[in-house]
């Protein structure tokens, strides 16, 4: 079980990388609103890491198929996913 601050470091990454994928022209207008709620689940402070990051991977791992998705887009979105993975347990 990993402490706080590295959860914190964690949940910095993640959003950075959907800021970047927020921010790519490329990336649809259905995927940028999940991964919007999903950085939005992760800021909710009040509520416990493993339910900010449960909520987050779930709105994120929505997009994850989606077939408009640019294949490197795809890659940040395991990527995500895989670091999420890393505080629900």
């Amino acid at each position: 079980m990993g402490n706080n601050k590295e959860f914190d470091e964690i949940i910095a990454q993640v959003k950075q990388q959907i800021d970047s994928l927020l921010n790519d022209n490329s990336v649809p207008r259905n995927v940028k609103t999940s991964l919007g709620e999903a950085k939005t689940a992760l800021e909710h402070e009040e509520n416990a890491y493993s339910v900010r990051a449960g909520t987050a991977t779930y709105k994120v791992d929505e997009v994850s198929n989606d077939i408009n998705l640019p294949p490197y887009a795809r890659t940040v979105v395991w990527n995500i996913l895989s670091l999420l993975e890393g505080i629900k347990e």
